[in-house]
């Protein structure tokens, strides 16, 4: 659990789905539902200005009787300076911890104050359960004695 995230950022897609800010929370939602997936990172001149969830539609948007095409995603979504947010040499063990404690679903990950990556609570999941598959077989291939 001491590998840093940097190896998880590299086992995956490092495609990151993004929006504007000035973009309408009806389009973000289009967005998120063609692309089967909870968030969207808010991107304002090649900086990282926030994050916009399905939650944040559902919770500030849907349930105030909102129209979501007439409300753009910079009033609804977290702005970078509430993110919590880690750097590739953050351990997964980290990084768990904060999903834990501060309830987050989603970690931007930066370096040099740019954004390079995104890690899901379940990118940590997989990684965990790849981690315990592995320790599994060692211990059943040492039990067997075999090498």
């Amino acid at each position: 659990m001491d590998t840093p995230l940097r190896v998880l950022l590299n086992d995956k897609d490092r495609t990151l789905q993004t929006t504007s800010p000035k973009v309408s929370v009806y389009d973000c939602a289009v967005k998120l539902n063609q692309l089967k997936i909870g968030v969207l990172l808010v991107m304002e001149n090649d900086q990282l200005a926030g994050i916009v969830s399905e939650r944040d539609i559902l919770r500030k948007v849907v349930t105030s009787g909102k129209d979501p095409k007439n409300i753009l995603v910079e009033t609804i979504m977290t702005k970078a300076s509430e993110l919590i947010t880690v750097l590739p040499t953050t351990t997964v063990q980290e990084a768990m911890r904060l999903v834990t404690e501060k309830r987050v679903r989603h970690l931007p990950v930066l370096e040099n104050g740019q954004l390079v990556g995104l890690i899901s609570i379940g990118d940590l999941t997989r990684w965990a359960m790849l981690l315990q598959e592995q320790q599994i077989s060692s211990l059943t291939n040492y039990i067997q004695g075999e090498r």
